[in-house]
């Protein structure tokens, strides 16, 4: 027994080896990018966001090279720290982690765009606003998927969401129409979902791409034979307007990013909290946790593991729904064909980068919508970078490759995800 005891210790201590290894790796590119291949110049992060700032801060004008070179020392120094505490049999506490990538995020950015000036406030709202929608993406994936239904649909859930906000808001001119229908629509996509992968046991990643495909082909259907013909009626949604929060959407730089918004970013700010909130504290959350690790044992208490999952996923997919609508009332402003443009895939890789989490999922997701800005920022640069955009754009995928490979840190879905259930 001790001996199985030791072993097993040292297995733990061996596969904590992944997070020191990713940091590591990455810390080495940081110092052969941004120090071996260190560029010259200064860079200005211009922090004022128009000329209505009550307090106007001044542009910050930083070294390239000597970001290079103190952003390459702190990466060095994080991953030495963290394997020093994996070697001691400690975790890497998951803020060293998010310091880690802040750092390197900012090194790289500087990096890419010597002798230019970067609107912090535009770049940071311009993230945000593409993350919106693969944050209600993500929140969906993550309620399905914990509670045992792999969520591949979420694309669908999305472009549904989307085409059918666009269609009521138009036809009624009521915007919060269009968001109750968004609801509904992604709540029927998930229908079938749940009826397939649960009632008829079908398996769940083929139902989620044949309700894309069939999404996909629908929506574009209709757009081309009703709302293309019929746009200034059936395609003319209005769009919310931002509103301003007193005192918060004053302070410098983030104030206007993130309380100057609109009533779609608002409820996505309480549906990351209340999820993550319900997920761990209440009784819901223990039931949805329960029957996507063990739904036998769930079983065994009185839970009704298919009805849970049944009605879980239906609220994932409204959940989804939800954020689609932000494609047509509050970004883009029409519904197009394909809008969501694989948004639902990130938002999946989101879940899985985010290791189930809500809150990590959604740090995750405006992880991929900064590189997805960063791309058109770097694309308008008075001295063109010499970072390929399509580098950017791999990115996200990039990431989500690192993660499922465990290099920053373990990533296990719930052990019963995937896996139908029934009672014979």
């Amino acid at each position: 027994m001790t001996t199985l005891s030791a072993q097993a210790r040292t297995s733990v201590i061996t596969r904590s080896w992944r997070t020191p290894i990713g940091i590591g790796i990455v810390a080495i590119i940081a110092v052969v990018l941004l120090v071996a291949f260190g560029r010259d110049g200064q860079v200005v992060y211009a922090l004022r966001t128009g000329d209505t700032d009550s307090i106007v801060l001044p542009p910050v004008v930083v070294g390239v090279r000597a970001v290079g070179v103190g952003v390459a020392l702190i990466a060095a120094l994080i991953a030495s720290t963290s394997a020093i505490l994996t070697r001691t049999g400690r975790k890497t506490p998951l803020w060293m982690v998010g310091a880690f990538i802040v750092v390197v995020l900012f090194g790289f950015l500087t990096w890419a765009t010597a002798g230019n000036t970067v609107p912090v406030a535009g770049l940071l709202a311009g993230s945000l606003a593409l993350s919106v929608p693969l944050i209600f993406g993500a929140l969906g994936g993550v309620i399905s998927e914990r509670v045992g239904v792999v969520n591949v649909a979420i694309e669908g859930q999305l472009l549904a969401g989307a085409f059918v906000s666009a269609l009521v808001a138009s036809v009624t001119q009521n915007l919060f129409a269009g968001l109750l229908a968004a609801l509904v629509a992604g709540a029927l996509v998930s229908f079938v979902l749940a009826a397939f992968s649960i009632k008829y046991l079908v398996d769940q990643v083929i139902v989620g791409v044949v309700v894309n495909v069939l999404v996909l082909g629908l929506t574009s259907f209709l757009y081309s034979n009703l709302l293309a013909a019929n746009a200034a009626a059936l395609n003319s949604p209005p769009q919310f307007l931002p509103i301003a929060i007193p005192l918060l959407s004053a302070i410098p730089v983030i104030g206007p990013v993130l309380f100057n918004q609109t009533v779609i970013v608002y409820a996505m700010y309480l549906a990351v909290l209340v999820v993550f909130f319900c997920l761990y504290q209440t009784r819901w959350g223990l039931r949805v946790r329960a029957v996507g690790e063990h739904p036998q044992a769930a079983d065994t208490v009185g839970i009704n593991v298919n009805g849970t999952r049944f009605w879980n996923v239906l609220l994932a997919g409204a959940v989804a729904g939800f954020g689609g609508a932000y494609f047509t009332l509050g970004s883009v402003g029409a519904f197009s064909k394909d809008i969501t443009s694989g948004a639902g895939f990130i938002a999946l890789a989101a879940v899985i980068f985010g290791q189930w989490n809500p809150l990590r999922a959604a740090l995750a997701a405006l992880l991929f919508g900064f590189a997805t800005n960063l791309q058109y920022v770097l694309g308008q640069l008075a001295v063109p970078s010499p970072v390929p955009t399509q580098f950017l754009l791999m990115l996200p995928y990039l990431v989500t490759m690192v993660a499922l490979a465990g290099l920053i840190g373990r990533s296990r879905g719930p052990a019963a995800v995937g896996k139908p259930y029934t009672t014979s």
